[in-house]
């Protein structure tokens, strides 16, 4: 038996989950509410609230998993990409606590723990697969070749798609997160705006020139009628999100036909959108995919998909020295 504690502290929220054999026994997040008052996250605010929740959510992961420190073979932790003040309070915890407790540290892939994240539960996907990856720091198209061997073969040339929900959220007047917001009121609204998709060879996305679209788009209505988004949000809302899944699945379909793969995954953040979901299994249908979105507690930020990573990462030896220090930009 291999009991792992997991860490996850990349971001806002922090995280603590345990996992035994490949299986999630407890999976805790403490959320920070804070960042909605500035529209985005402050890293500062974030490292703080990191060091105040990182000990009760660790002691609350194990009194969930009936498990204790002793019983532990393994501390898995966030090494990157994310937030430099915000990866340093996880990973020097969990370099603490194996030292402490004289076990492997296993530092982790934020990415590679996305995608990871669905071995948590059956159904899982049979190698090799694509998985599209989309969050509000990165979106990616990866083939995935075993548990441990995944390549890069699409992405971002600018801004990541979580990014421009949220961006163009902050045009319509929205809070922080908008995707969320957006993904409800879409539900209300229809197609009223074609914003323009760009045009980019390969399997590459951007994103930036819907986010100007949409900026020049409201500003002329509103020249015209003080009242425009207002009286037309929820419109706005399904307009904007039909051109950014649009964006991704048409790439997506590219990717499985070049590389004639029928196993289709979506994992980070945005997979939590409830249109993409929709728009990835309607497409599954329609081209014979067998497609896999994961669970929403496992979309976004979360210490059981890094548990998961961690777990692989032991069985093939994959143990990191006590010295290593977390990367704020790190690729897959």
């Amino acid at each position: 038996m291999i009991k792992i504690l997991a860490i996850e502290s990349s971001c806002d929220e922090t995280s603590a989950a345990i996992i035994r054999d490949g299986t999630v026994l407890s999976n805790l997040i403490a959320n920070q509410t804070i960042h909605a008052e500035y529209g985005g996250v402050v890293p500062e605010l974030a490292s703080r609230s990191h060091q105040e929740n990182i000990v009760p959510v660790v002691q609350s992961a194990l009194s969930s998993a009936n498990s204790t420190l002793q019983e532990l073979h393994a501390i898995a932790v966030t090494l990157g990409p994310g937030l430099m003040g915000s990866l340093l309070v996880g990973v020097s915890f969990a370099k603490t606590l194996a030292y402490s407790l004289g076990i492997p540290l296993l530092a982790v892939n934020h990415m590679q723990a996305h995608i990871l994240a669905h071995f948590a539960e059956d159904p899982k996907p049979k190698f090799p697969f694509l998985c599209l990856t989309v969050s509000g720091g990165h979106t990616q198209i990866v083939l995935v070749k075993n548990y441990l061997e995944m390549e890069v073969i699409g992405q971002t040339l600018d801004d990541a798609v979580g990014e421009a929900f949220d961006k163009g959220g902050k045009i319509f007047g929205l809070g922080y997160p908008a995707g969320p917001l957006i993904d409800k009121f879409a539900k209300l609204g229809s197609l009223t705006v074609k914003f323009p998709e760009p045009q980019i060879e390969g399997l590459n996305f951007s994103f930036s020139g819907v986010k100007t679209a949409v900026l020049y788009h409201v500003q002329k209505q509103v020249r015209f009628d003080p009242d425009y988004l207002k009286n037309n949000i929820h419109d706005l809302c399904a307009s904007l999100q039909y051109t950014l899944v649009s964006i991704l699945m048409n790439k997506l379909i590219k990717a499985a036909n070049e590389f004639n793969i029928t196993e289709i995954a979506i994992a980070g953040g945005v997979s939590a959108n409830s249109h993409l979901r929709n728009e990835l299994e309607m497409t599954g249908r329609k081209l014979g995919w067998k497609t896999y979105i994961p669970r929403f507690e496992y979309c976004t930020d979360n210490a059981a998909m890094i548990g998961i990573a961690g777990y692989y990462n032991y069985l093939a030896g994959n143990f990191s020295a006590l010295d290593v220090t977390p990367q704020a930009r790190m690729i897959l």
